[in-house]
């Protein structure tokens, strides 16, 4: 198969001639809890300051895309949850994603034929003003850059615990998220790094990023920074409880509506533990006033050059099949498969 970046530049002059006509995309929409529909939607002619993106890649997100799917979003946190290329608003019906890869096929000399990372939904070919666009380097594969915005999360985490050389740190939680989290920890000089999750099956790619994964029996304790992305009290009252003294809980779950219930009881006082809030939203204080989201993101996308990453993007579903596919999606208990144009 050819290189896209070679099927474009080959077909420049088509491309540029076509800046001036009208597309009739396909996007995603969320029209009810759990029902999905494939809408058509013109795109005129880009205007100044904007790029039209053929989509090659876009990944699905288990958390919030599945709560936004599900009408699990708590009405307080509407304006808050809007993804920055959302179309529609809460509840129904709603246009949601954000972690597509692409082809930029008309806008300025700058992007003009470049693979580029967007925060855009399920869509095959839309605009975004260019200030969003983030070109992908040549060693990061469209079908791996869709990590970007999970990596991003991770890293933003990582600022926000302050993880250091030689860290004895947990991850509680192997879903894209916990995974890449326990990855970058696994990446710093020193670390002693453990996984952990309910489903044995995901002990499998744990072992292809060369992370140890632990059963709920054997998780180990007295971890300075315990990672928690599960989603579920139990998950979290597991990383109360491997923390060392003086240790952090940094949470990375959202809960939408549903209720969380902690245990502040036993230990916890007498060790003086923390748990830490790290939400992507905004650059982790560390770093805030030094680096912008763009720069956040840049260097995130540029961690994804390893190919063993490859074991976390290795199932995808066509575009045209994913409203039919996205309930066995929000129900399996595997990580979510990318979706394909």
């Amino acid at each position: 198969m050819s290189d896209p970046q070679s099927r474009f530049d080959s077909n420049a002059q088509r491309l540029r001639r076509s800046q001036g006509q009208i597309v009739v995309a396909r996007a995603l929409w969320y029209v009810k809890p759990g029902i999905a529909e494939v809408r058509p939607e013109r795109l005129s002619p880009p205007s100044p300051g904007e790029a039209r993106i053929a989509t090659e890649y876009s990944a699905i997100s288990r958390g919030t895309e599945r709560m936004v799917a599900l009408g699990e979003v708590p009405q307080s946190e509407w304006a808050r949850m809007r993804a920055p290329l959302q179309a529609g608003d809460f509840s129904f019906p709603v246009k949601y994603g954000y972690s597509a890869t692409g082809v930029v096929t008309a806008g300025s000399e700058k992007f003009f034929g470049k693979r580029v990372f967007v925060l855009h939904p399920h869509q095959d070919h839309f605009h975004a003003p260019e200030a969003l666009l983030a070109i992908l380097p040549d060693n990061v594969p469209s079908r791996r850059a869709v990590l970007a915005a999970n990596m991003e999360t991770a890293l933003n985490a990582h600022w926000d615990a302050g993880t250091t050389i030689g860290d004895r740190v947990l991850v509680v939680g192997a879903g894209i998220v916990g995974l890449l989290t326990a990855y970058l920890a696994r990446r710093i000089a020193g670390t002693d790094v453990a996984i952990t999750d309910i489903n044995p099956a995901r002990a499998k790619y744990a072992e292809k990023l060369g992370i140890k994964f632990v059963s709920g029996t054997d998780v180990p304790a007295s971890n300075r920074i315990v990672f928690h992305a599960s989603a579920t009290s139990g998950g979290l009252e597991t990383a109360i409880n491997a923390c060392a003294f003086e240790g952090s809980v940094i949470e990375m779950s959202w809960y939408g509506t549903n209720p969380v219930t902690v245990n502040l009881g036993g230990a916890f006082h007498s060790r003086r533990l923390k748990i830490i809030s790290s939400q992507v939203g905004h650059v982790a204080p560390l770093h805030r006033s030094q680096l912008k989201h763009k720069d956040r993101l840049e260097r995130a996308i540029a961690m994804l050059d390893d190919d063993r990453l490859d074991a976390l993007v290795a199932d995808a579903v066509n575009f045209e099949d994913l409203p039919t596919a996205l309930p066995r999606i929000w129900s399996s208990s595997d990580l979510p498969p990318i979706v394909r144009y």
